[in-house]
């Protein structure tokens, strides 16, 4: 599972976990009794006043709960101080044992693959450097099949599925509202998935992240997440097959 543990925007939606001890102890009971893992945490945003200690309690609750990467947004419009801040980023999580998942998305400072490879590139590459490709922001930024084949494989943690109407022209404001409010099943848009996961390797693990509050409110948890996981194994259930590809929801 991914945990959203410092919100995405202000008084935006999280997991509340940082600062309380008791429900990080519960969290790694379930774990312990579950088998479910944490994989990624959110979210860490490279603004203009970066300081990689603002994140300290997310870092040390990652470590706690075993989590393997860190998802990054990047604010910053000064690419050179942008690719230093990721660099330090890098550096400051690395004893942690996780990745900084770069995610480029067309409205931030990294809007598609190339700028985020040019980034981390510059950055010199850190051991634990990554990029993080979602499916939504892959169809509707100027990311071609071609540039996702270019990113090393070492770069490459995790990937994100679901679906929406693909294109690069809708606004800002639209592009947000569908990626925090409004994601579509896979299947149920036109996202070009079967091109996007054959480019990338096929034993990657998968994050199915299927946000659509509409639709939420008509099942319950468990079962809108059962759905979630169905439409996407089923969609590329012949790559999972072959390769026991990991889906979370």
């Amino acid at each position: 599972m991914g945990l959203r543990l410092w919100p995405n925007a202000p008084d935006g939606p999280h997991q509340r976990l940082l600062g309380l001890p008791d429900v990080l102890r519960e969290t790694r009971a379930a774990i312990n009794d579950t088998g479910v893992q944490v994989f990624d945490l959110e979210i860490i945003r490279l603004d203009a006043d970066f300081n990689p200690h603002r994140w300290d309690a997310l870092f040390d609750a990652g470590a706690a709960l075993n989590a393997r990467a860190v998802l990054v947004a990047a604010d910053d419009t000064d690419e050179q101080r942008l690719t230093q801040s990721y660099a330090r980023l890098c550096e400051v999580i690395k004893p942690y044992g996780m990745t900084a998942d770069l995610e480029f998305m067309p409205w931030t400072a990294a809007p598609n693959a190339a700028s985020a490879l040019r980034i981390i590139r510059n950055a010199g590459q850190p051991d634990n450097a990554g990029i993080l490709v979602d499916a939504l922001h892959f169809a509707r930024s100027k990311t071609t099949l071609d540039d996702i084949r270019q990113i090393p494989r070492e770069l490459l943690h995790y990937a994100q599925i679901c679906d929406a109407w693909s294109g690069t022209h809708f606004s800002t404001e639209q592009m947000i509202h569908t990626a925090r409010c409004e994601r579509l099943l896979p299947g149920d848009g036109n996202i070009d998935l079967h091109g996007l996961f054959s480019a990338l390797p096929a034993d990657l693990p998968l994050s199915v992240e299927i946000v659509n509050f509409e639709l939420e409110s008509r099942e319950s948890p468990a079962d809108w997440a059962t759905r979630c996981r169905q439409h996407a194994q089923d969609f590329v259930g012949a790559k999972v097959e072959d390769s026991r590809k990991t889906l979370r929801c």
